[in-house]
């Protein structure tokens, strides 16, 4: 007799069912709102109110105060573009209990018009279900950090922009100063294409500006600064120069804003340990939270010692334990505070965080046949800060670099990025998930020591005697 293993399976805290609820179809100018409560004639039916609410700050005030009134015990958002963030600031400092879903949980229904009042209503009804999953909203001071980086990150993005239109623009007055130096961005670059603009046309004399290696290139500088450079070209590259500069200082204030903004976040408790009596991480897993573990703050190369006892860490400890991870910068830790938080009770576990981001294959299961999905898009600014630290730590000797080199071999390219990127934020939850904790590098021969000796030699000997050979084993001496 063939028995299967009864499997257990506890619901989330979301999917509770909730007898008083609200959920509300956001548009941008207002909002049809649905109120489901138990009927007050006591027949056990359900009732349900909806009416229009204008997506404004007082009337959705005066909303959040009715709703209380009433008991509500959830009230649901579409995220409908930004259109959502007043209803959920709002009723959220009411006290309310928010969540936001995203739009393609709460698809339309075959077999029933599209009006605002029937989304509405059928929101509600997956709501006091317990049927839909709620998406991640940070808390106030992550959102104002999250704004800041955020909008780095765009006009980092934009000055780029104006640089490869000067670049563009260098090459329509036949200059290739870009042939010749690595970046254009460079302050010998930078300084030769200024006394350009001031009307400086001799070759040999803006060749001279050049600075440290690119002195040894004077030859190819002159001929690469021979063109057609006129009144017009400089003009416009004038103006991109100007747009660049303004670009800079911006960001330069951004960045200054970022950091005091860190310096006043409070680090919030770390959250429980997981059960030492379960099955354990998954070898890789298993790794990365040893990378994470190992070496307590205090004991960095070069420190004195443990810190006292008594230190408190701060978010800009946070950024310099972070900094230490191959491929994480500084600003790349800003990044990555401002996407996913420092409350990591919010991802009860690091799987939960790399699915939140999309680092992980769906998984399509139907029968004995088990498939891996697309992973998904995730949050943009979250998956190209870890994509840019997966390029970099590939290219270092180090535990991730290893990983890197090791997958390539099988996986290509991009998914082996994605995973060596889901490797970082798996490290990086652990780190938060700890504060003090320090980044530990396992080497590039992790793995190596841990290969299984005589699985290798049991799977060489099957392969020769596939062969046709006989093969004798005798220990080295």
């Amino acid at each position: 007799m063939v028995t299967n293993r009864v499997e257990e399976i506890l619901d989330e805290p979301y999917e509770q069912v909730a007898q008083r609820v609200c959920a509300i179809d956001v548009a941008k100018d207002s909002g049809k709102v649905c109120v489901r409560t138990p009927a007050e004639s006591g027949s056990g039916r359900r009732v349900s109110k909806v009416w229009d609410v204008p997506a404004r700050t007082n009337a959705i005030i005066e909303l959040g105060d009715h709703l209380a009134c009433q008991s509500i015990e959830k009230v649901t958002l579409e995220s409908t573009s930004d259109y959502w963030r007043i209803w959920f600031y709002l009723l959220e400092a009411r006290g309310l209990d928010v969540q936001l879903v995203n739009a393609r949980d709460v698809k339309n229904v075959p077999g029933r018009p599209k009006t605002d009042k029937l989304d509405s209503v059928w929101l509600a009804k997956l709501t006091e279900k317990g049927m839909l999953r709620p998406s991640f909203v940070p808390p106030k001071q992550i959102r104002v950090l999250r704004d800041y980086t955020r909008l780095r990150v765009d006009l980092t993005a934009e000055r780029v922009r104006h640089w490869q239109r000067l670049e563009k623009l260098l090459e329509d007055a036949l200059i290739k100063i870009t042939s010749v130096a690595s970046r254009i961005d460079l302050i010998s670059v930078r300084e030769m294409i200024d006394a350009l603009v001031a009307g400086q046309r001799n070759p040999k004399v803006l060749a001279g500006m050049a600075r440290g290696r690119m002195r040894l290139k004077h030859a190819d500088l002159v001929e690469a600064l021979t063109g057609q450079f006129d009144d017009h070209h400089a003009e416009l590259a004038r103006m991109l120069l100007d747009q660049i500069d303004a670009l800079t200082v911006q960001i330069d204030t951004l960045t200054q804003r970022i950091d005091a903004v860190l310096a006043d976040m409070p680090i919030p408790p770390p959250p429980p340990e997981p059960d030492p009596d379960g099955d354990g991480p998954a070898p890789t897993r298993r790794a990365e939270i040893l990378a994470a573990r190992r070496r307590p703050t205090g004991d960095a190369p070069g420190s004195s010692g443990p810190e006292p006892a008594t230190r408190v860490i701060t978010a800009l400890d946070l950024i310099d334990i972070l900094d230490e991870i191959p491929g994480i910068g500084r600003h790349n830790a800003q990044e990555i505070i401002a996407e996913i938080g420092l409350d990591m009770t919010r991802f009860p576990t690091a799987e939960h965080l790399v699915s939140w981001a999309k680092l992980c294959p769906r998984t399509i299961q139907s029968g004995n046949k088990s498939s891996a999905g697309k992973a998904g898009k995730g949050n943009r600014y979250l998956r190209a800060v870890l994509g840019d630290a997966a390029a970099g730590a590939a290219k270092t000797q180090t535990f991730l670099g290893d990983r890197y080199r090791r997958l390539i071999k099988r996986r290509g390219k991009i998914k082996t990025l994605v995973a060596v990127a889901r490797s970082i934020l798996v490290i990086i939850w652990n780190l938060l998930a700890q504060p003090g904790m320090r980044y530990y590098d396992l080497g590039v021969d992790f793995h190596t020591q841990r290969i299984d000796t005589a699985r290798r030699t049991r799977n060489h000997v099957r392969q020769l005697e596939a062969l046709g050979y006989t093969v004798t084993l005798t220990a080295a001496a």
